[in-house]
Formats: structure tokens, C-alpha cells, sequence
């Protein structure tokens, strides 16, 4: 199979799985424990904190360990709500964030908060400006919450620009960087964010485990925590730490930071040819989100007349996602591509393409190839209707 869906998940680097074999068996202590066994345990979950923290340019101690970018994104959002609801309950998200951020959000309406949504700036690609941000903050304002790189289309939000308007105003800033973490170079400080979601799996580590940055000073970020327990991660997060997956989360940045350079220009190149391969060979080919502004391995592609579950269907040894978003095993059509003003019938024949560091020249070209006459086939005996999916099929993830 060609796996082009790195966006929904990576697999596991090889060094990844070596360094975590040890804190399954021989090292299993629990770190929170004084005897030699947990003291070990505490040491790799320091090392992997210091690692992580070094990815996003933060202290240590900023590090709080969670389940994934979904738990992380719930605590920040639901967290500084609750413990700043006496100094205000208004916050501002965007119409096409992904539903881990905008789920809490309704969650916090229906509890009497006002959450302000901000649509895609006019022929952005699906960028959210600096701009937008400062004319909706108001004097009640206690968070903004802006994903750093959209997770569908690929689109680069200004988030130093947008961390600047929210210091200048004393407005907490959160940013879901799930897709940029080991994609993109990223520093908090400079960038003046004040709470950062990841998750390991988005960058060749384990799946359930994550974790949330939250500053210490400049201003201090503030929190009331999710779970009641142990105090686990300086009471923000309790619950016994998943040794194994943050052995592994820290190995995974590590070795992010090595390859930035060279998978940004390898893998850009090869999105690249992908697409201009796909024009060569297609007529009716559109490249959605901010071309200028994107995610060096993203290619989100609508293809005219097409329905792309079907595209999708037809192609068995391809694998990418669809224009569709997942929530509960019920499909509905993409709210990223509605709010980025894609008519149904383009949205409909939406496929996302995420390439990774296992990708070869090669593969992107049977890849082409493939593709090529799905969509031709389709075409000559007539697309489908908008909306043939059922539950069963593939659907677009973080």
C-alpha cells in the first residue's frame, strides 16, 4: 500500500520502538515512586520532558504530559475558563479549528460562556490574521485559541503575530500545534504562546501520549486541572505517567529536530511533483488551502466531478483521507472546506494527501498514476451525488 495519510497518523520510527522496549518490562517503574525502580522511571520521563521541551523552545517544567492533543487541548480551553471565569467569559476560536478545540468550546457555551468564531480571512486559503484576532477581543476576553497549521488543508496560521495581539491586550493565548510539531519550526517565547497542544503520533511516536505547554512567566499561565487524583505533573494532570509513550514522544522530537531541515526540502519537493504530476495528467484539478502558507507535506486536492469516497473506494492500495471530518462514527461534509467557500460539488470530490518520510519519488508517481485513472474511470461513467458515504469509509483525522 502507498500511505499518504501521515496527517492522521505516522508510523512508529524503528528508534522510537527500541527505546521504549525497556519501560514495558525491565524498567517498569512507576516514577512516582522513591525505590531505585521508580527513580529510573523518573529519570527517562525528565530526559523525555527536557527533549520535548527543546522541540518548542520551552523550560522543562512547562511540560505537562497528557493522553494526546485532544486531552491537551480540553485542559487548556476548559482550564484557564474555569479558573479565570471571575475576570471573564469570553473567548475567541475559529469556525475551522479541529473539533477536539471547537467541541470544548460549545461545551463552555452551553455553560454560559460567549465564544466568539472567526471565519477564514476572505481568499486566505483558510489563514486566520492578527487582525481578525485584535478586533474581537474585548475587555472580558480570556482566551484565544488558534491551531498553528490546519489540520485538513495544510494552511499556516499567523501565530507569532497573533501571540503578539493577545500580549499587547493580557489575553491568554492557546494553539493547538498538533500537525506543526516536528513539521515546523516552533518557539514559544518568540512566538508568544502561552499554552501549546502536541501528540506523539503526529510525528513518528507512539500513539496515547501528548502533551501541553504551559508558561511559567511572561504572563503565567493559570489553570484548573481536569482530573482530581494524585497531582500528578504539578497537579495539572493527575494520573500515573505513561512511561513508555513518553519515552518514546521524547525520542520521537528528538529526532524531529535532527531531519526538519532535510524532510521539509526532500518531502516539499516530492509534494510538489505530486501535484504538478496530478495537473499533467488531470483537467480539473484544484489545490485548496494557502499554497504560500502551508504545511511542507500537505496536498489537499478537489477534483472536479468527482465524488471522492468513491475515488477513495476504488483505489485500495492507496491511502489517503477524504473531505470528510469524523466525529462518533457519523460522517458529515467537511465544515473545513464549507467555511474555506468550496461549493458542495468541489468539497465533494475533496482528497487530502499526506506525505512522509517513508515516501519515495516512486511512490508518488504509481501514486499519480492511480489516481489518475480513478478519477478518469469515474468521470466516464459519471460521479456519484454529493453525500454517497457511509460510515464505513474513510474520514479525515487530526
Amino acid at each position: 500500500m502507498i500511505y499518504l495519510d501521515h496527517n492522521a497518523t505516522t508510523p512508529t520510527d524503528p528508534r522510537v520502538v527500541e527505546a521504549m522496549l525497556p519501560y514495558f518490562a525491565d524498567s517498569f517503574g512507576n516514577p512516582s515512586s522513591a525505590h531505585s525502580a521508580g527513580c529510573a522511571a523518573a529519570g527517562a520521563v525528565d530526559k523525555a520532558r527536557g527533549q520535548v521541551a527543546a522541540l518548542i523552545g520551552a523550560d522543562p517544567r512547562e511540560v505537562v504530559w497528557t493522553s494526546g492533543a485532544t486531552e491537551a487541548n480540553n485542559l487548556a480551553i476548559k482550564g484557564v475558563a474555569d479558573h479565570y471565569q471571575d475576570k471573564g467569559r469570553h473567548i475567541v476560536t475559529a469556525m475551522h479549528e479541529h473539533r477536539a478545540v471547537i467541541d470544548p468550546c460549545r461545551r463552555l457555551a452551553e455553560r454560559g460562556y460567549d465564544v466568539t468564531w472567526l471565519r477564514p480571512a476572505e481568499g486566505s486559503g483558510g489563514r486566520v490574521t492578527a487582525d481578525q484576532v485584535a478586533a474581537a477581543i474585548r475587555d472580558d476576553t480570556i482566551l484565544v485559541s488558534v491551531m498553528w497549521a490546519n489540520n485538513e488543508v495544510g494552511t499556516i496560521n499567523d501565530v507569532p503575530g497573533i501571540g503578539a495581539v493577545c500580549h499587547e491586550r493580557g489575553v491568554l493565548f492557546h494553539t493547538d500545534a498538533t500537525q506543526a510539531v516536528g513539521k515546523l519550526p516552533i518557539d514559544v517565547n518568540t512566538a508568544q504562546v502561552d499554552l501549546l497542544s502536541a501528540s506523539a503520533h503526529k510525528l513518528y511516536g507512539p500513539k496515547g501520549v501528548g502533551c501541553l505547554y504551559v508558561r511559567r512567566k511572561g504572563p503565567r499561565a493559570r489553570l484548573t486541572p481536569l482530573f482530581d487524583g494524585g497531582g500528578h505533573e504539578r497537579t495539572m494532570r493527575s494520573g500515573t505517567t505513561n512511561v513508555p509513550g513518553v519515552v518514546g514522544f521524547g525520542v520521537a522530537t528528538e529526532l524531529a529536530m535532527r531531519s526538519m531541515d532535510e524532510d521539509t526540502a526532500r518531502i516539499g519537493a516530492m509534494r510538489d511533483r505530486f501535484e504538478s504530476t496530478l495537473r499533467d495528467r488531470l483537467d480539473g484539478v484544484q489545490v485548496n488551502g494557502d499554497v504560500s502558507h502551508r504545511l511542507f507535506n500537505t496536498s489537499h486536492v478537489a477534483f472536479a466531478g468527482v465524488d471522492a469516497t468513491r475515488l477513495l473506494r476504488s483505489l485500495p492500495d492507496l491511502a489517503a483521507s477524504t473531505g470528510s471530518a469524523c466525529s462518533s462514527a457519523t460522517l458529515e461534509p467537511s465544515y473545513v472546506l464549507r467555511h474555506l467557500g468550496l461549493s458542495p460539488e468541489l468539497a465533494a470530490g475533496a482528497v487530502r494527501f499526506s506525505l512522509g518520510r517513508a515516501t519515495t519519488a516512486q511512490e508518488v508517481d504509481d501514486a499519480c498514476r492511480m489516481i489518475a485513472d480513478g478519477v478518469n474511470a469515474q468521470r466516464a461513467e459519471g460521479a456519484a451525488q454529493p453525500g454517497d458515504t457511509d460510515a464505513a469509509d474513510a474520514c479525515a483525522t487530526a
